[in-house]
Formats: structure tokens, C-alpha cells, sequence
């Protein structure tokens, strides 16, 4: 009697199943995902939080950064911004940026790394203060300090790490200089990132994986030219199947219809960051809607809210909430794909259970 087929369904609580995994230690819990990805919203707390809360057990908003300075992880750019252990950091460096600076750029940092130097570790206004800049263009048009934009320069260049954050805001300190990769060391280094990538968001559709390994020109834009063979090399060795149409990819040593990936019988309300749904080509896929991120949509344009948190019931993304604070009280507005909460036993005691551990998360009173 052959095999039964792979379907949507097991590919599905394979998904869920090894990311939402037992609750374990900070460090842990980041190692197994490899990076965390972060943005600075707060609705009601951060993305890396979000993320987090789910995977570490006991965790309160704000945990990693308080204890950022004491773990052996660094903020960088990889496929996205956010903190990774240093063994992987150390992949992607020494980095060159694709734009290169001025010898009067270059001046200017050197003489900022002088400076932090002396100091040991800087917040951007006392550098902005030594220094006067000026003001500059940033990313979103607006204006910011040159200061500031000069530092993310040196950081992203490996120049810099972030050795805490006051308020929410980046405090610099040297890192030590990195020797020249050899380049008979590119090829395993890539293989490492991109496998760095499959672990943390597998089972991927081929084209979501060549989309993430795209990425990867910020993350290393000094190796542009090995990234297409690197994901050749990956689409070979890495295990594969068609479903529905779709080729899919996934560890060369799990197997997605093993009756061990049961998914937690339990509620979870996801950041819009969380490696559950963060691809959106998988997650329509998987629960045949749409979702979107809509932060940046003006008002009148969005359809499910500023922050919406997508509603995990099971296996299934039941529909999404918008949560907020209110005089120290947690507000949800909830609201289902197919008009009405599911009729599952278990479901509105699960639910409650999950605002309840929101509350304990923020650090509100029950």
C-alpha cells in the first residue's frame, strides 16, 4: 500500500506546529528561529515582542530589550531588520554597501569613530552635538538628523554595533574589524544564510523562497552575484513537493506528514510580523483569504484596521483583531472571516485565555 499523498492540510499544521513550538528560554527561543524580525509600532507593543511572547516562557513587553545588553545577539539588517544570535551576524560580515561613500563621508565617520572611541558607547544626539551635521533627507522624505543617518551608515556597514536602546532609541559602540572573507568561503556562507531562511519560515511556495533569497541584497550586497546560485543550491538539496499546483520546499530532514506536527489547541492573536503570517502568498494559501498590513494605508483605504493581529485558532486563521490601550485596560475589537467566531467547543474559553495572557503580557491587572 503506497504512501497517502502530501495535501494543503498537513503542509499547513506542519507550518504551525514548528514555529509556535513549547515556550523555552529568551536565547533559545531565538536560536530556533534564527532572527526576529522588529518594528517599532506599538499596537500594543512591538513586533519582536509579539513574536516573542508566544515562543518564551514568561515573557513581558519589552524583555529583549532590557536584556539585549547581557545576550549574545546583535541588531542588524538580514532578509529584514532585526536581532539575531552573533554566529549568524557574523555570516554576513565584513558587509560593503552597494552605494559607496564619499572620501568626505568616510572622513566624517572616522572621525565619529574617534569620537564613540573615547566614549564607549554614544546615543546619536551627543553625536549630533560633537559634531553638527546638519539635517538631511531621510528614507520617508522627511527630515532627520545627518548625525543619525550617518550612524545607521556605519552600523550597516559593520563600523558600529548597537550596544543598547534608551527609549526606543539606538546607543552605538564599536565593532571590532572583521578579516576579508575568502572567496572560497562565499558559497557556504550563502548556503548558511538561505538555510537560516528556510528554517525559520518553511514549508515555503518556490517563489516565496526566491523572493527572501531577493532579499538577501541587503543583508549582503557585496555577494549580489552568488545569491542565484545559492538558490539553485538550495532547490536542490532541500526537500520538495508539488501540492495543489504549488512546488513546495522544506528541510531535507523533516517531513511535513509526520504525525508528530499537531498544532496547539489553543488561541494566538500574531503580530503581522510573526514567521506564521508573515509570508502572504503562503497565508492565502493556507486560509484562503487576504490579509495585509495596513499601518501605512491612509484611513479610508483600510479594510481590516491600523494593526491587525491575525487570529490563529489551531491551524486556522479565524479572522484578526485590532487591539488597543485605554486607561490601562485592554481593548479588543475581533473580527471573523466568516462573520461569526467559530462554533468549536473551546473556542471563546481558549480566546479568553489568550487575552488574559496579553494582559499578563503588558503588565496589566486582570
Amino acid at each position: 500500500m503506497g504512501a497517502m499523498p502530501l495535501t494543503l492540510d498537513h503542509l499547513r499544521r506542519y507550518a504551525v506546529a514548528r514555529s509556535l513550538f513549547r515556550p523555552t528560554t529568551l536565547m533559545r527561543a531565538i536560536e530556533r528561529l534564527g532572527f526576529v524580525q522588529a518594528d517599532p509600532i506599538r499596537a500594543p507593543a512591538r513586533a519582536q515582542d509579539l513574536t516573542l511572547r508566544h515562543r518564551v516562557v514568561g515573557y513581558r513587553a519589552g524583555d529583549l530589550e532590557r536584556r539585549y545588553p547581557r545576550l549574545p545577539l546583535e541588531e542588524d539588517f538580514f532578509v529584514n531588520y532585526g536581532y539575531l544570535p552573533r554566529a549568524h551576524h557574523a555570516l554576513m560580515h565584513p558587509r560593503s554597501e552597494r552605494q559607496a561613500w564619499t572620501p568626505a563621508r568616510w572622513k566624517q565617520a572616522e572621525q565619529v569613530r574617534a569620537f564613540i572611541a573615547e566614549r564607549g558607547v554614544v546615543h546619536p544626539r551627543e553625536v549630533d552635538a560633537r559634531f553638527a551635521h546638519g539635517k538631511t533627507t531621510n528614507w520617508f522624505g522627511g527630515s532627520s538628523n545627518a548625525s543619525t543617518q550617518l550612524l545607521d551608515g556605519m552600523h550597516y556597514r559593520g563600523l558600529l554595533r548597537v550596544a543598547r536602546r534608551e527609549g526606543g532609541t539606538r546607543l552605538y559602540a564599536l565593532r571590532d574589524a572583521l578579516a576579508p572573507v575568502d572567496p572560497a568561503a562565499i558559497d557556504a556562507r550563502m548556503d548558511a544564510l538561505i538555510d537560516l531562511i528556510v528554517a525559520k519560515y518553511a514549508p515555503l511556495p518556490v517563489a516565496s523562497l526566491r523572493q527572501l533569497v531577493g532579499y538577501l541584497r541587503y543583508g549582503v550586497p557585496q555577494w549580489e552575484a552568488a545569491r542565484a546560485p545559492a538558490l539553485e543550491r538550495a532547490r536542490g538539496r532541500l526537500q520538495r513537493a508539488r501540492v495543489d499546483g504549488i512546488d513546495w520546499l522544506w528541510p531535507a530532514d523533516e517531513r511535513p506528514d509526520s504525525r508528530r506536527w499537531k498544532a496547539p489547541e489553543r488561541v494566538h492573536l500574531l503580530t503581522p510580523f510573526d514567521p506564521v503570517v508573515w509570508d502572504r502568498r503562503r497565508f492565502e494559501l493556507f486560509w484562503g483569504w487576504a490579509y495585509r498590513f495596513e499601518a501605512y494605508t491612509p484611513a479610508p483605504r483600510r479594510k481590516l484596521g491600523y494593526y491587525a493581529l491575525p487570529l490563529l485558532w489551531r491551524d486556522r486563521v479565524v479572522g484578526w483583531g485590532n487591539l488597543s490601550l485605554t486607561s490601562g485596560v485592554l481593548r479588543a475589537q475581533l473580527h471573523y472571516v466568516d462573520g461569526d467566531p467559530p462554533a468549536d467547543a473551546g473556542f471563546a474559553a481558549a480566546l479568553e485565555e489568550e487575552l488574559a495572557r496579553m494582559r499578563a503580557f503588558l503588565g496589566l491587572a486582570d
